[in-house]
């Protein structure tokens, strides 16, 4: 097993392993380190059954299930099916997920710390996913910024970005806010946390899961949520992983940003991903 650096910001890619070699506890230790380490870690062409991805993922914590009970895998209900495929005329999955720069989940109370996707049916030429580090983007804030979060809490929801499904259908808009209020409603993180691995700080709040920041007016929201946006997306500073069959891709939800790209027309795409709840 080889374990190498991807980028100076983030990632790790391992080469030289099955899954075979994960019974050895000092490959897992290995394994659960680099992700803790470098944030983000890639194992090309791992060919592993849907079964044998709940189990890896039980490494690092607890998988749990996806929460629309549609979109799981018909045997392994951990998975979550993210594909543009139909079979028999019916959705085989949920069609673009993430779309857009965000880290997982930061708009309920208690973010599960690990996902896992891995490549299941995957074009090489469309579909990538784009990465960042939120380490990275926390030392690039300028100094003036760094004084004005610290101590500051960000209102994280889900409201910009939530589907609006059949049974939605007919309500007025003031009708569905209120609904997205009662069903997910906003929670409080520290925007600044100490990465309790590797002790360094990083910015816990992308701006598409976020209504605001404690105590700034609307024109610092609007500053600040700019001036994070192009830091996200510095291409210097943003890993884009360009998939190739049976890709295993596993980060860190709480500092880890990322994006999914869109997939060209007419192209078939399936990705299962499994989220990874710490240990009770």
């Amino acid at each position: 097993m080889d374990i190498k650096e991807i980028t100076p910001f983030i990632g790790a890619e391992i080469t030289g392993i099955t899954y075979e070699d994960f019974a050895d506890q000092a490959t897992v230790d290995a394994f659960v380190d680099a992700v803790n380490q470098r944030e983000l870690v890639v194992i090309r062409g791992f060919e592993i059954t849907p079964q044998q991805q709940v189990a890896l993922a039980g490494r690092l914590g607890t998988p749990v299930p996806f929460v629309i009970q549609k979109y799981r895998h018909p045997e392994v209900p951990e998975i979550m099916i993210s594909s543009n495929e139909k079979k028999n005329d019916k959705p085989v999955g949920v069609a673009r997920v993430g779309n857009f720069w965000h880290q997982d989940s930061s708009f309920v109370a208690d973010p599960a710390p690990y996902t896992m996707l891995h490549g299941v049916n995957v074009p090489s030429t469309t579909g990538h996913t784009l990465f960042a580090s939120a380490v990275d983007v926390y030392d690039r804030l300028p100094d003036e910024w760094k004084n004005k979060i610290a101590g500051r809490n960000g209102i994280h929801t889900v409201a910009k970005r939530l589907r609006i499904r059949e049974e939605h259908v007919g309500l007025s808009v003031a009708e569905f806010r209120a609904w997205i209020d009662i069903e997910h409603p906003k929670v409080e993180h520290p925007l600044v946390v100490k990465d309790p691995y590797t002790g360094r700080e990083y910015l816990y709040g992308a701006p598409e899961y976020m209504d605001g920041v404690v105590g700034f007016d609307a024109n610092e929201n609007e500053a600040f949520f700019a001036l994070v946006d192009s830091l996200i997306q510095d291409e210097d500073h943003v890993y884009t992983h360009r998939w190739t069959p049976n890709d295993l891709v596993v980060w860190k939800t709480q500092t880890t940003l990322h994006a999914a790209t869109d997939v060209e027309p007419g192209v078939p795409r399936t990705v299962h991903r499994v989220s990874i709840a710490a240990r009770a």
